[in-house]
């Protein structure tokens, strides 16, 4: 059994993504709060859903995904039941530091920053675990998260530049969508079909760099011929300050 604690943007994505990809969702129990927002997606979904944090006594594995504001509160409840347990925050503020201070050291904490694509079983989620987490319990962790994407442990001081990346992006790539979608309208393509060759490029060309030997640059290389379209093309975001603005995208997206 395992259990939620919130049922927003994430943490909803994150249930989405468990059950569609073949999780059992009579295996799943989450804590709502004062919206309608996780009896709809119960109603969806087909989770067990309760209405106090004591009643996740019987999880083996508990994720949180509340704001930073609500998260000592439920951290507060939760101490009463969380010894034996692995407790999984997804909210950015939730250090390790700060949970094991919080929470004691009866509970295994680990702060984890997943994407939106969670919510189709293709998310990227970068996590970082307490001491006292054994390779076993990382192994049933991952076992959980493997359903909604890949999950990558790294050192809590780069969890912060991981999430910006990997998880600000996907509104940076749905911009970058939208303006192809925009100049195929421009030079005569109906919406519907810019959107769905703009869409089917990104996934088409995202698959080939992951599964290709090749870095990025040199599968660059490939499409750009000498005196081609595409190199002209090329050149004109790079007049444009495409990369640039890229970067300091990134830039404004991790500092506060």
């Amino acid at each position: 059994m395992i259990g939620f604690i919130g049922a927003g943007s994430i943490g909803g994505a994150v249930i989405t993504g468990l059950i569609k990809n073949g999780f059992d969702e009579d295996k799943i129990v989450v804590k709502g709060g004062r919206s309608n927002r996780t009896k709809l997606l119960c109603d969806q979904l087909g989770f067990q859903m309760v209405k106090k944090v004591k009643q996740l006594a019987d999880a083996d594995v508990i994720f949180i995904a509340v704001g930073a504001t609500a998260l000592d509160n439920v951290l507060s409840e939760l101490k009463e039941i969380v010894a034996g347990k692995l407790v999984v925050a997804f909210t950015g503020s939730a250090s390790v530091t700060h949970l094991k201070q919080v929470l004691g050291s009866d509970a295994k904490v680990a702060h984890a920053i997943p994407n939106t694509p969670v919510k189709v079983g293709a998310g990227f989620t970068g996590i970082t675990y307490s001491s006292d987490f054994t390779d076993d319990d990382k192994k049933k962790v991952a076992s959980i998260m493997g359903y909604t994407g890949q999950l990558v442990e790294v050192p809590e001081d780069q969890l912060g530049i991981l999430g910006t990346v990997a998880g600000c992006s996907p509104a940076f790539l749905d911009v970058f969508i939208e303006a192809l979608s925009d100049a195929g309208v421009k030079h005569g393509l109906n919406r519907q079909l810019s959107y769905e060759a703009a869409i089917g490029m990104a996934i088409g060309a995202a698959k080939l760099a992951k599964q290709s030997e090749l870095n990025v640059s040199a599968l660059k290389d490939e499409v750009t011929s000498p005196g081609g379209s595409t190199i002209r093309g090329v050149a004109a975001l790079e007049e444009y300050g495409f990369r640039n603005a890229v970067i300091k995208a990134v830039d404004a997206a991790e500092n506060e």
